[in-house]
């Protein structure tokens, strides 16, 4: 018998869009810091359940050298084994020319690119200057568009730097028109380590706006370190912005930024814009048992506020239980 399970009542917001993209970024930006290391079966496995979830975009991995991040250096492996549902994204991240060239050879179609607002984090997580990073990346747009591959951008550090405080806006509209300017899908501009607030948030999308970046190109990364990332989602709402990334079950943090905790939760993010009355495609209880899944098979706790309401109402039931054994 299906366990009846709270959904949220819905209240339309007059303004905002009528339907919103989630961007899935928890198999690539959500174990890459984890400490252990996870089997490329359950990442597979982790992929397909997401997609059918009802997640049509999805970063899957990143084909950064091995020795940066040991916890995706099954990379190829990972794209080789998962079938990428008709009208699905599969994105992975590339750091360089290089990376691009693996990603191209293992399958991938779309890709993403990371470039900082800050001279610290460019030089402790992309190994180059601020302007050598922002230069690298248009080289990676450039080519990859020849090629007719789609890519993502992200300026990280948008609202904050745990070595430098407080980020310039210049610098951020420098590194997020640069993006635009050379052909990004999409700039996700990012708050790497939880410190923005909606009125931060307005500030720098107004100022994006204002700079010549069309809002329907603009995404928003968002950490939940000071647990604002949803009143930052509901700012940038009303200024038209219809994509969120987010992870799964909370996972994933900044390697390089000390302190800062997970992503946005896929599901908590969900519960918000549904009871909003905005479509996103998403199957909430679906990615509540998959959060429990993968929690279980990690022996972990779920930052997700609603997977582990939904495990209290009884979503994590024995059959789910037994699915982890199994698999």
């Amino acid at each position: 018998m299906t366990t009846a399970l709270p959904e949220p009542r819905v209240f339309r917001e007059e303004g905002l869009p009528a339907r919103v993209t989630v961007f899935e970024v928890g198999p690539r930006d959500g174990l890459q810091a984890e400490t252990d290391i996870i089997p490329a079966r359950i990442k597979v496995q982790l992929c397909r359940r997401l997609y059918a979830a009802g997640s049509r975009d999805l970063e899957v991995t990143s084909f950064v050298p091995p020795a940066w991040i040991p916890q995706l250096a099954d990379a190829e492996q990972v794209v080789a084994e998962l079938d990428v549902p008709d009208g699905a994204r599969a994105v992975g991240l590339v750091p360089n020319l290089r990376g691009l060239q693996r990603a191209i050879d293992a399958g991938v179609r779309e890709v993403s690119v990371v470039v900082s607002a800050t001279e610290s984090f460019a030089q402790a997580n992309l190994n180059t200057t601020r302007t050598g990073a922002i230069d690298r990346a248009v080289e990676v747009i450039q080519a990859a568009n020849a090629e007719g591959v789609p890519v993502r951008g992200y300026v990280s550090m948008a609202f904050g730097d745990p070595w430098e405080g407080a980020v310039d806006l210049d610098a951020v509209l420098t590194a997020t028109t640069a993006l635009h300017d050379a052909g990004s899908r999409t700039v996700a501009i990012s708050d790497t380590i939880g410190v923005a607030t909606p009125g931060h948030a307005t500030a720098v999308i107004e100022a994006a706006l204002a700079a010549g970046v069309p809002v329907e190109r603009i995404a928003l990364h968002l950490h939940d370190t000071y647990g604002q990332s949803l009143a930052n989602v509901h700012a940038a709402l009303r200024l038209g912005v219809a994509e969120f990334d987010s992870s799964v079950g909370g996972l994933g943090r900044c390697p390089y930024a000390k302190g800062a905790t997970g992503n946005l939760a896929t599901e908590d993010l969900v519960w918000m814009l549904h009871g909003l009355g905005i479509e996103t495609g998403l199957d909430l209880r679906a990615l509540a048992a998959t959060t429990l899944w993968l929690s279980r098979i990690r022996s972990t706790r779920p930052a997700s506020r609603i997977a582990r309401a939904y495990a209290a109402a009884g979503l994590d039931t024995p059959d789910i239980a037994q699915e982890v054994t199994n698999t």
